[in-house]
């Protein structure tokens, strides 16, 4: 990925409730607010409290934010068959499109660079489903950079529940290294 971010840079997370993806969106934002850049975080949800539509987007910037809403995100993570069949075609072709190859199949596409990675899976080997979200977004930010590694660490320790940390912690490594290995797969 190129070292060089769009500022604003768009981000969108989408899924099912109950995959933490509003938690993942403010985690986020804090980050990058952590890191001195103005942000804005929206979040919509379906009626369901659990497996409805989940949507977070975040909006990061060193200047002003004109627009508080993703019109077309540079960077779209779906974790689910819904959110990829709803937002895949939603973008540029630059746009970075992560799917969760855990439970998204090859048939969905989109017309962003697409890279299918089993992230629930890999949060299901480090202890638990729940922790897809911090495996998500260190794949994210691995791909492409948007807050520094230590600064997401440390939002993600600041917003987890104390008991969690240590799995969180271990969920975002497996996530760096996730996404470090298919970077050296496809480089």
């Amino acid at each position: 990925m190129s070292n060089t971010l769009k500022d604003p840079i768009q981000i969108r997370f989408s899924g099912a409730g109950g995959q933490g993806l509003i938690t993942a969106g403010v985690i986020l934002a804090e980050a990058a607010m952590m890191d001195g850049r103005n942000v804005v975080q929206t979040q919509t949800y379906g009626p369901e409290a659990r497996l409805g539509s989940s949507r977070a987007e975040v909006i990061i910037s060193k200047g002003t934010i004109a627009y508080p809403e993703v019109t077309l995100p540079d960077v779209l993570l779906c974790m689910s068959a819904e959110a990829a069949k709803k937002y895949g075609g939603k973008c540029t072709p630059d746009t970075v499109v992560i799917f969760d190859s855990t439970n998204i199949g090859p048939e969905f596409t989109s017309p962003g660079r697409v890279f299918r990675l089993p992230i629930t899976e890999t949060a299901i080997k480090v202890g638990t489903k729940v922790v897809a979200n911090s495996v998500a977004l260190c794949v994210l930010n691995t791909l492409v950079p948007v807050v520094p590694r230590e600064t997401l660490a440390a939002a993600i320790a600041a917003r987890v529940p104390s008991k969690f940390r240590e799995l969180n912690q271990r969920a975002g490594e497996a996530g760096e290294q996730l996404a470090a290995g298919l970077m050296t797969t496809t480089a």
